[in-house]
């Protein structure tokens, strides 16, 4: 049976909407797949606007990788800004999708992608808007099943009441395997309900149902254990890896937004997984082991992207991609195939012991000549060690030199406030760095319009990281702490006007503390500031701080706890964590024995480049690291004309 398109009734409320063109679809290699000849259909949606889920890597990659499978279509949507969710409740316009229009309520699997947990709010909008069911006990099988995926779905607890499942680990494999599933079950006639193709999911262990779990607690309000309620579930679900990137190039066909977005290029993903072991990144931890993606796989998904957009800058990403072991041939072979068509490279923010001016020229070599970003994390060389970055000041200063040297002016600074054992003193080191940083760029330059940004950040503990016991500083003491620093720089009479400083205060890592060390007692929080109007908790504009406080102060003394005994406090290792039973492959004690290596300033290598230290990745998740180098080319050898 056809779905129709709520475009007709969607279309005269556009005029009275800001930025009406990025609810319209039609982008250059989007896809609309005949409804009636797929049987398994996907929404996916980054829980964001349209100007930050579009460029989204992870959605891409699985919209392409479920409508090029036969009998599938997937299409996307996004969250709609406040002024036309207000005009759709008005009309009784539901949530659709920006490919086909269709309501997001008759698809099959509604997918959100988080990647940060302040889009929970966002995503209760969409179920509300879709007419789908905030609870999902109270889903039927004729609603989709709604998959939650992304970097916070590793600890899915706090929107446990919500979701019927999660995925944890990468999502190009998964999403198929849960295709087949749900076609066989269709297929089949939905025999046993939603409750069985839930309980298929759930028996491949690699799907975590929450409805199939328990959470019992001790008195003090600690999780006493988390425990599987239907026989044939697995204690533990275990997170995906895709080996060899090589069999993946995604996306092949890269979406070419309408409206202006927050990132205009093509991106592809050089690597992976790092193993650098900073133990504040999340990222990093997860999405252990590393794997590159070779020099010609590169290379050929550049050629066939920039064809098929029209970019004019590449994104060459991953958490850390001045350590590919082939950067600098994949740099400069990028740069001489395409010289004559003016493509720019661009890499994220690059290791301050990762750079060297010979890999910086060539990626500004056919493009414009940007500042540089290093991020030296912490602000003392003892801060450093606490947290694993290992980075000294003379290598900052030996490597901002260089590039000042080499022509640059500009160069920003990325820190963050509030980690582990961190004093007032180890964040008033950070002005002193900035001053040496300025005083070393007038020194080889010869030149006074030297400028360095300081952007600092708060430290949130995240689960699956050593710093997962640790306790977050509060909100006025991190504000405090950097009102001292700000005061230093502006005082600094020849240096001071010469550093930028900008930095978010300690509210808003609170409330992302919150939600991202919280278990299943936090979805009444979320619930309440949905319903209160919280909505884009992501944007400073519309994130309310008293909101979210109003809210954990209404629901969460009725189960004994407060915001501050998920935050501040420190865990102790006999302590159940909300995420322990999904597995990320990493050994509970090694990541304890990494924490109190930290408490300690103990520095440990990067496994890539040294002999194991037994993190449990490897042999838990039945994969190996895969590096270079290839010893290749970057072919075609010619300039692509």
């Amino acid at each position: 049976m056809s779905v129709d398109s709520v475009f007709p009734q969607l279309e005269a409320l556009l005029p009275h909407v800001q930025k009406p063109i990025q609810y319209v679809g039609g982008e250059l290699n989007s896809t609309v797949k005949p409804w009636d000849e797929c049987d398994v259909r996907w929404a996916l949606m980054y829980p964001d606007a349209y100007e930050v889920g579009l460029p989204n890597q992870g959605v891409m990659i699985l919209y392409e990788v479920l409508n090029e499978r036969q009998g599938v279509l997937a299409e996307r949507t996004y969250s709609v800004w406040p002024d036309l969710e207000e005009l759709m409740r008005e009309h009784k316009v539901p949530q659709f999708t920006v490919d086909g229009h269709r309501p997001v309520k008759a698809f099959d699997v509604f997918g959100l992608s988080f990647s940060t947990e302040l889009g929970y709010t966002n995503m209760l909008t969409a179920l509300d808007l879709a007419g789908i069911p905030l609870d999902a006990k109270d889903r039927t099988v004729d609603d989709p099943i709604v998959l939650a995926g992304g970097h916070a779905a590793f600890n899915p607890e706090p929107i446990a009441e919500f979701i019927d499942c999660a995925v944890v680990g990468d999502g190009e494999q998964a999403v198929l395997e849960i295709t087949e599933i749900i076609r066989a079950w269709k297929a089949e006639g939905r025999p046993g309900g939603r409750e069985e193709v839930l309980f298929r999911l759930a028996k491949t262990g690699g799907v975590y149902v929450p409805g199939f779990y328990d959470v019992e607690y001790l008195p003090d309000g600690r999780i006493g254990r988390v425990v599987p309620n239907k026989s044939g579930v697995p204690w533990r679900v275990s997170k995906h890896t895709v080996m060899d990137l090589d069999e993946w190039p995604y996306p092949k066909q890269p979406l070419v937004p309408l409206a202006e977005t927050v990132h205009e290029r093509m991106s592809v993903e050089i690597f992976r997984g790092c193993t650098r072991g900073c133990r504040f990144c999340q990222a990093g931890m997860i999405t252990r082991p590393v794997r590159e993606r070779s020099i010609t796989g590169i290379g050929e998904m550049v050629e066939k992207g920039l064809k098929a957009t029209g970019f004019e800058e590449v994104g060459l990403l991953s958490l850390s991609s001045a350590d590919h072991t082939e950067i600098g041939e994949i740099a400069k072979g990028l740069a001489d195939r395409y010289t004559e068509d003016k493509i720019g490279l661009s890499l994220p923010s690059t290791r301050v012991d990762a750079f060297n001016v010979d890999l910086a020229n060539e990626l500004t070599r056919n493009g414009r000549r940007s500042g540089l970003t290093f991020a030296p994390e912490g602000g003392s060389e003892r801060m450093r060690k606490v947290i694993n970055k290992m980075v000294s000041e003379e290598d900052l200063i030996r490597t901002v030199a260089t590039a000042y040297g080499n022509g640059w002016r500009q160069v920003k600074l990325y820190f963050m406030c509030g980690l582990p054992t961190e004093t007032d003193e180890d964040v008033l080191q950070i002005g002193d760095m900035a001053v040496n940083v300025i005083a070393k760029g007038r020194e080889v330059s010869g030149q006074n319009d030297i400028r360095c940004t300081v952007s600092i950040g708060g430290f949130v503990p995240k689960p699956h990281t050593p710093f997962q016991w640790a306790p977050q500083l509060g909100a006025e003491e991190t504000d405090a702490r950097l009102a001292k620093l700000r005061d230093k720089i502006r005082g600094d009479k020849k240096y001071g006007r010469s550093i930028g400083f900008r930095y978010h205060d300690g509210k808003p890592g609170i409330v992302e503390g919150l939600l991202s060390r919280g278990d299943r007692r936090v979805g009444s929080v979320i619930r309440a500031v949905y319903e209160s109007g919280g909505r884009f908790d992501g944007w400073r504009e519309h994130f309310s701080y008293d909101r979210w406080m109003a809210a954990a102060e209404k629901t969460l003394p009725d189960h004994g706890v407060d915001v501050d005994w998920y935050t501040t406090r420190e865990r102790t290792y006999e302590e159940v964590l909300p995420w322990d039973h999904l597995d990320s492959g990493l050994d509970k004690d090694w990541l304890w024995e990494d924490w109190q290596d930290s408490l300690d300033e103990t520095e440990v290598e990067d496994c890539r480049w040294t002999p194991c230290f037994d993190c449990g990745v490897c042999p838990q998740m039945d994969t190996s690291i895969q590096i270079g180098p290839t010893g290749k080319k970057l072919l075609p050898l010619s300039v692509v004309k």
